[in-house]
């Protein structure tokens, strides 16, 4: 297959990847605003954000990269620590969420663009794009709590202070 065909397959999958994280921020707004009050919502983003960063050990079992289980294991305490701390300060998921996505594009640039920033084994490998869509759902999540954050804060005092 030639190089121009393979770079326009390329450019198509991350379009496509890009489109779904805009589809699922979109969603997972919608859906939390409706299910939750502001301060329930809050937490829910705080333990997402424990959920999304653990996908790199399943990655590491899946591809059999034991040997970036160290690795990993670490990023995934770094951002479980900021996901818990965001349950109560949305000011820990304003920065989680990007370091997060920052975090998924290394991963990619390493696995796909052959850009090594780390050594080649402590990184686990991803799917193709993977990257792309993390990216655009954690800075569209970033961006959508630091709009929620005054609300989150005001909903948190008016519970401690009761009707």
């Amino acid at each position: 297959m030639s190089e121009f065909a393979s770079t326009v397959g390329f450019v198509v999958i991350v379009v496509l990847y890009a489109s779904i994280g805009l589809m699922a921020v979109l969603g997972s707004i919608v859906i939390t605003q409706k299910l939750f009050a502001p301060r329930h919502e809050q937490v829910f983003y705080g333990l997402f954000l424990v959920a999304i960063a653990a996908f790199f050990l399943a990655f590491a079992a899946y591809f059999g990269a034991g040997s970036s289980w160290a690795t990993e294991s670490t990023a995934v305490v770094f951002f479980a620590v900021l996901g818990l701390a965001g349950t109560r300060l949305p000011s820990a998921l304003i920065v989680g969420y990007p370091l997060h996505a920052l975090w998924d594009m290394l991963h990619e640039w390493h696995a796909h663009a052959g850009a090594v920033m780390i050594a080649p084994e402590q990184l686990t490998s991803i799917p193709l794009a993977y990257g792309v869509f993390c990216l655009t759902y954690d800075v569209g999540v970033a961006l959508y709590v630091r709009s929620r954050k005054t609300t989150w804060i005001q909903d948190w005092k008016t519970r401690r202070s009761g009707p």
